[in-house]
């Protein structure tokens, strides 16, 4: 075999082994060939896994706060600044309602969204229907309820009734706790909304107005005519489930 015939030969075996030697990749880039690096590409992807589920349980717990009346201002104070949705659709039965919350009652505003998003208005009811006055909701006789109170907290919300908002029809409004309540602290769980025409002026100064019905007064309007007992609770239960629109 002359010499360029075995240079030939040399090249041809260097270039088989350094195929044989080059490692491949998968679509990944993941190298398949080194178990080291295949290890450590898996530990990298368990430590990412890892901390996502750490990131969604506090993401998860950054509201679980059990809630009462020394903790409840300042947190409806924070939870303010980041969330800034003012408007929910209560959707029934008989058709939805869009309430646009005022931004100039934050604590009460936050309260509603805070609840909404804890699904605890769902299946909840309009248990009080005034004729010509109010419809009340956001409580139920249901224990999912009553569970979900005590998960969230016990707790009041002060009045808010110097911002410049009267109840006129279609108004939201938050009633005052049954307990002893000479400062007309609001029950955080109810609500009314104000089907008088033109208004319920009478209750300006003792209860806060928080928002107002932008759609679907129609909808109120027919709750308002459900017949009741002699508590004025309808015969027929009126539930109600509540979602963050905007």
């Amino acid at each position: 075999m002359n010499k360029s015939k075995i240079l030939l030969f040399v090249v041809l075996c260097q270039s088989i082994l350094s195929c044989i030697n080059t490692p491949k990749k998968n679509v990944k880039g993941v190298v398949e060939n080194k178990d080291s690096t295949v290890i450590q590409s898996q530990e990298v992807d368990t430590l990412a896994i890892s901390r996502h589920k750490e990131t969604e349980k506090e993401t998860e717990n950054e509201t679980t706060v059990l809630l009462d009346d020394t903790n409840a201002i300042p947190f409806f104070f924070e939870y303010a600044k980041h969330n800034l949705e003012n408007k929910v659709r209560i959707k029934t039965d008989y058709g939805n309602i869009d309430i646009q919350l005022f931004e100039n009652t934050p604590y009460h505003r936050a309260n509603f969204i805070y609840l909404t998003k804890k699904k605890y208005f769902d299946k909840t009811t309009f248990h009080r229907v005034v004729p010509g006055f109010i419809i009340q909701g956001g409580n139920s006789d249901n224990y999912n309820t009553v569970y979900k109170r005590r998960e969230i907290g016990r707790y009041l919300l002060p009045p808010d009734t110097r911002k410049g908002h009267s109840h006129h029809r279609g108004v939201i409004s938050m009633p005052s706790s049954e307990i002893d309540n000479p400062y007309k602290l609001a029950s955080p769980f109810e609500f009314f909304i104000v089907q008088q025409k033109p208004g319920a002026y009478h209750l300006d100064g003792s209860y806060t107005a928080f928002g107002k019905v932008i759609k679907g007064m129609e909808v109120v309007d027919k709750i308002n005519t459900q017949e009741t007992d002699a508590r004025e609770a309808p015969l027929h239960n009126i539930y109600m489930t509540i979602e963050v629109i905007e």
